[in-house]
C-alpha cells in the first residue's frame, strides 16, 4: 500500500521535482571546463567587521567577478558554455577570430585537422557553436587578483576619509568541488574628521572672490575628510574664477592643493587649502573677449584661409557665411558672448546650448585663444546639419484606460525652411491597443488613438518689437506655431479634436523655464454619442429603473416611449422637469433618482462638444538631476484662462441650447459652445536622500482648481479632475470608483464623475535591492471636490475635507533597464471615503493577494 502511495506521490509531484533535479545537474556541470588545480570563482563576499558603509561602491573595486547570473538566480551563460563539447573549445575559439564571411564548413574542417580532431570533419556542429558562443567561459580564481582587489578597496576607504582602514582578501577554496569564494574582510574604523578649515591665498583679488563664495564650500568642519569633497571644492573654486574672467585659472590643475596637519593624530585634523602659482608666471588678470568669429560651412575651414573681407560684421560679431543658406541674424541671436565683455565660462556654455538648441548646426570646434595679455579671440566653427531628418520608432504603450499596445511614431524635420534657421516638424503618432471598456471587450486591438502635429519653430520670439533688453539672449527665447488633430476611440465613444497655438519659451537657466501659449485653441467633438448607454451599462440601469418608476404613474408617456415616438433624452427631460413627481418620490433622498440625475450629468460631460480658446502660462523650477542639489525640489505652476477672447464677440455669436434639460443658453462657434473658465495647477516635489544617497524619500503635493464662469456652468471634460491611476492614488485605478468627496452614489456612476478641485499628496520611500532593482513603500492621499453645492455632498468645506480623503498604501518594484525604468506597484485601499460613515477604514477588508496592480514606465513622480 505504501509503495503504491509513493508511486502516486512521485507521479503527482514530478513537475516540482524535475526543475530541482535539472538545476542540480546543471550546477554540477558548471566546473566541467575548470582545469585541474584551478577553481571556479563563485562569489565575492564582503564582511564588514565594524559596520556596513559604502556597500554600493565597494564591489566596483574588485578586479575579478564571478560569472553573471540570469535574473540573479543562476549562471546560465556558464552552464551553456559547459554543455559544449570540451575538446572543441580551442578550435571554436580560433574559428570566432575569423570574419563572419569566412566561417564556412571548409574553415571548420581545416581547424579540426589542425587540432587533430578528424572525427568532427564534415560536421556542422551547430549546437556546440551556439553553446560555445552564447555561453560564458568560467571565471577562474586568481589569488593575486584577490590581494590586489583588497588593496584597491582599502585605498578607496582612505579616499573617502577612513585613513586607518584595513582590508584583507582571503580565498575560501573547496578542492573537491573545484570552486572558490573571495572574501574581503573590511575594518574601516573611525573616519578622519575636519577639525578646522583654513585657506591660504596670497593674491588679494583672488582671496576676496573666494571669501565671497565661502559659504557654499563643500568642506565643512566636523565632517569626514572625504577626498571627493576636496576635488569638488577645487572644481567649484576654478569655475567661480573662470566665470569672473580669469580665463586660464588653474589650467594645470596643480595650483590648488590641500594639506592636513596630522602631528596630533589622524582622528581630527586641521585642513588648509592653498593656492600657489609658479613664481615664474605672470599674475592673473581679468580677460576680456576680443574678436568673435563664426564660420558657417559644410567644409573644414581654418581662420588663416579666410580673408578679413569675407567676414560680415553684425553687431561686433564677424560671420563667415559664404553659401548664404542661413541668414546671419538667427546665428547672431544664439551668441551670448560679446566683444569687450569679461570672460565668463557660463556664457560659453550658454552659447553652445543655444547653438545646439537651434537644431541646425553641429559645433565642429569652439576655440578660445589668448590674444595678448588679457584679450581672448573666439572662433566658432559651425557645420550645417542635413536639410531633412526622418525618425521612426515603435514603443510599447500602457495607460490606465488603454491597456498594453503598440505606439508607432514618425517625424520628419525640415531645417532652415525660410533661411532663418526655422524648423518645420511634421509628426504622426498612433497608439493601438486593447481596452476592457469597448463594445467588444473580447476583441484585441479594439482601441486606438491617432494624432498628427505640424510645428514651425523659430529661434527667436515672434514679436512686433525688439525685446532683447527685456528678455536677454542668454534666456534662449524661442517661438513655435503648432497645428494638430487627433482621433481617438478608447472607452467606446471616442473623440475628434483639432488644435492650434502660438507658444513662447524662455529658459532663464537650466532650472527655471517659462512658457506662454497664446491663442491655444481646441475644437473637441465626441463620436458615437448614441452608443453611450451601451458603453455605460450602469447608467443604462438607472435610466431604465427611473423610467419604470415614472411610467407607473404616466402610462401615456410610457406608450409614446415604447412606440418610439419620444427618445431616451426626451423622457429624461420630462422627468427632470416634473417637480410634482419629484416631490412625490422625495427626489432628494431617492437613490434611484439621485443616481439617475448624476448619470445624466456624466453623459452630458462625456458627450459634450466644446471649443476651448485659452491663454496658458507655465512656470517650471526644477533642480532634479542638476549638479550641486543634493535634496532637489521641483515646482510646476500653470494657469489657464479660457474664453475671455471669444467673450468679446458674444454679440456676433449665435445662441445654442445645451444641458440635460436643454435649459441653458450659451454662445458658440459653428454650433459648438465655447468654454469659459480659469484653472490653476501647482505640482510641488521634494526629494531627500539618505545612506550615501542610496535611499530616497520622495514627496509630492498637487493642488488644482478650475472655476467655470460666464458661458460655462461646468469644466470641460478634458480640463476636469479625476482620481486614480499609476501616477495618482494607486489603490484606485483611473475612473476606478474613488469619486468626489464622500458621495454615496453607485460606484459605477461615481467613477466617471469629475470635479473642479483636486488635492493629492504622495509619499514614497525608495531603497535599492541590487544594482538593477529598487523597492518602494508608498502612501497616496487625495480626492476631488466641487466648488459649489450640487446636492450630492461633494462640495469642498474646510471643516470636513480631511475626512473625505481617500488613502491608499502599498509597495512596488522599479526595474532600471538601460535607459528605461519599469515600475510595478501593488496598492491597497486603506481609507475609502465613499463607503458609509463608520465603515470607511478598509484595513479589515484587505486581501493581501488581491492588490490593485499598476504597471507603468518611469517613476510616478
Amino acid at each position: 500500500m505504501m509503495g503504491k502511495h509513493s508511486k502516486n506521490y512521485f507521479q503527482k509531484y514530478y513537475k516540482f521535482s524535475a526543475p530541482a533535479i535539472a538545476f542540480f545537474l546543471l550546477s554540477s556541470c558548471s566546473t566541467r571546463k575548470v582545469p585541474e588545480g584551478s577553481y571556479l570563482l563563485t562569489a565575492n563576499k564582503f564582511q564588514y567587521e565594524d559596520g556596513k558603509i559604502l556597500v554600493d561602491k565597494v564591489p566596483d573595486f574588485v578586479i575579478q567577478k564571478p560569472n553573471k547570473k540570469a535574473l540573479f538566480l543562476a549562471p546560465v551563460g556558464l552552464w551553456m558554455y559547459s554543455l559544449a563539447t570540451p575538446k572543441l573549445d580551442k578550435p571554436l575559439d580560433e574559428y570566432m577570430t575569423y570574419p563572419s564571411s569566412m566561417r564556412t564548413q571548409e574553415l571548420r574542417d581545416s581547424l579540426m585537422t589542425k587540432y587533430n580532431l578528424p572525427e568532427y570533419k564534415g560536421k556542422n556542429l551547430f549546437w556546440d557553436r551556439f553553446l560555445h558562443n552564447v555561453g560564458k567561459a568560467p571565471v577562474i580564481l586568481n589569488e593575486t587578483s584577490t590581494k590586489n582587489s583588497a588593496d584597491k578597496i582599502r585605498k578607496y576607504f582612505v579616499y573617502k576619509g577612513y585613513w586607518d582602514a584595513e582590508v584583507e582578501g582571503v580565498n575560501k577554496i573547496d578542492t573537491l568541488a573545484k570552486k572558490a569564494e573571495a572574501i574581503y574582510k573590511i575594518k574601516h574604523y573611525q573616519p578622519t574628521l575636519v577639525k578646522d578649515y583654513y585657506y591660504k591665498i596670497v593674491e588679494d583679488d583672488i582671496r576676496g572672490i573666494y571669501e565671497q563664495n565661502y559659504n557654499k564650500s563643500f568642506i565643512k568642519p566636523g565632517e569626514i575628510l572625504d577626498q571627493e569633497n576636496l576635488e569638488q571644492e577645487v572644481t567649484r573654486f576654478t569655475d567661480i574664477m573662470r566665470n569672473k574672467g580669469y580665463y586660464n585659472f588653474n589650467e594645470t590643475n596643480e595650483e590648488i592643493f590641500f594639506t592636513a596637519d596630522t602631528l596630533k593624530g589622524t582622528d581630527v585634523v586641521p585642513l588648509t587649502m592653498e593656492f600657489k602659482r609658479d613664481s615664474g608666471k605672470a599674475p592673473y588678470v581679468v580677460s576680456r573677449f576680443d574678436d568673435i568669429k563664426i564660420f558657417v560651412s559644410d567644409k573644414d575651414v581654418q581662420e588663416k584661409d579666410v580673408p578679413e573681407e569675407d567676414f560680415e560684421n553684425l553687431y561686433r560679431i564677424k560671420i563667415y557665411n559664404p553659401q548664404k543658406k542661413y541668414k546671419n541674424l538667427p546665428i547672431w541671436n544664439s551668441i551670448i558672448i560679446r566683444k569687450g565683455d569679461v570672460y565668463n565660462q557660463k556664457e560659453i556654455e550658454l552659447t553652445k546650448r543655444n547653438i545646439t538648441a537651434m537644431n541646425n548646426f553641429s559645433i565642429s570646434r569652439f576655440d578660445v585663444i589668448p590674444d595678448g595679455d588679457s584679450l581672448l579671440k573666439t572662433n566658432i566653427y559651425l557645420k550645417p546639419l542635413p536639410k531633412y531628418e526622418f525618425k521612426f520608432a515603435t514603443d510599447v504603450h500602457y495607460s490606465e484606460i488603454l491597456n498594453f499596445g503598440f505606439s508607432p511614431s514618425m517625424e520628419l524635420t525640415t531645417r532652415n525652411i525660410f533661411g532663418g534657421a526655422q524648423n518645420l516638424g511634421i509628426s504622426f503618432a498612433g497608439i493601438i491597443g486593447t481596452t476592457n471598456n469597448a463594445t467588444n471587450p473580447g476583441k484585441i486591438f479594439n482601441a486606438y488613438e491617432l494624432s498628427n502635429q505640424i510645428s514651425l519653430r523659430f529661434p527667436r520670439l515672434l514679436l512686433p518689437f525688439k525685446y532683447y533688453k527685456l528678455i536677454p539672449k542668454r534666456y534662449s527665447p524661442t517661438s513655435s506655431i503648432q497645428l494638430g488633430s487627433m482621433i481617438q476611440n478608447n472607452i467606446g465613444l471616442g473623440r475628434i479634436s483639432f488644435n492650434a497655438s502660438l507658444n513662447y519659451d524662455i529658459n532663464v537657466n537650466d532650472i527655471v523655464t517659462h512658457r506662454l501659449s497664446l491663442f491655444n485653441t481646441q475644437f473637441n467633438f465626441t463620436r458615437n454619442k448614441s452608443k453611450y448607454y451601451d458603453l455605460f451599462p450602469a447608467d443604462r440601469g438607472y435610466l431604465e429603473s427611473m423610467f419604470d418608476e415614472y411610467f407607473q404613474s404616466n402610462p401615456i408617456i410610457a406608450q409614446q416611449y415604447y412606440s418610439n415616438i419620444i427618445t431616451d433624452e426626451e423622457v429624461s427631460k420630462i422627468i427632470s422637469n416634473d417637480t410634482a413627481f419629484q416631490q412625490a418620490i422625495d427626489a432628494n433622498n431617492d437613490p434611484i433618482y439621485i443616481n439617475f440625475q448624476q448619470s445624466l450629468l456624466n453623459k452630458e460631460r462625456q458627450t459634450q462638444d466644446v471649443v476651448i480658446n485659452s491663454l496658458i502660462y507655465n512656470f517650471s523650477y526644477n533642480e532634479i538631476g542638476k549638479k550641486g542639489y543634493r535634496n532637489p525640489m521641483a515646482i510646476n505652476f500653470k494657469v489657464e484662462s479660457a474664453g475671455a477672447l471669444l467673450s468679446l464677440f458674444n454679440k456676433q455669436l449665435k445662441d445654442y441650447t445645451v444641458g440635460v434639460n436643454d435649459d441653458k443658453t450659451v454662445k458658440g462657434i459653428f454650433g459648438v459652445p465655447y468654454s469659459q473658465f480659469v484653472k490653476f495647477d501647482v505640482d510641488f516635489r521634494k526629494y531627500f536622500t539618505f545612506f550615501e544617497d542610496r535611499h530616497t524619500l520622495a514627496l509630492r503635493q498637487f493642488i488644482g482648481i478650475g472655476i467655470p464662469y460666464g458661458n460655462s456652468s461646468v469644466m470641460p471634460y478634458m480640463r476636469s479632475y479625476f482620481n486614480g491611476g499609476s501616477n495618482d492614488i494607486r489603490a484606485w485605478l483611473a475612473f476606478g470608483g474613488l469619486g468626489p468627496a464622500d458621495v454615496q452614489l453607485d460606484k459605477n456612476v461615481r467613477a466617471y464623475m469629475m470635479d473642479n478641485l483636486k488635492l493629492t499628496t504622495n509619499i514614497e520611500y525608495r531603497f535599492p535591492m541590487n544594482k538593477m532593482v529598487e523597492g518602494a513603500l508608498f502612501t497616496d492621499i487625495g480626492n476631488i471636490w466641487s466648488l459649489k453645492n450640487t446636492g450630492l455632498g461633494d462640495e469642498f468645506k474646510f471643516n470636513k475635507f480631511y475626512k473625505q480623503l481617500g488613502i491608499g498604501s502599498g509597495f512596488g518594484l522599479r526595474f532600471n533597464i538601460t535607459y528605461i525604468t519599469l515600475r510595478l506597484d501593488f496598492a491597497y485601499k486603506i481609507y475609502d471615503p465613499n463607503r458609509p460613515d463608520g465603515d470607511r477604514w478598509n484595513v479589515k477588508y484587505i486581501k493581501p493577494l488581491q492588490p490593485t496592480i499598476n504597471f507603468a514606465f518611469g517613476y510616478p513622480f
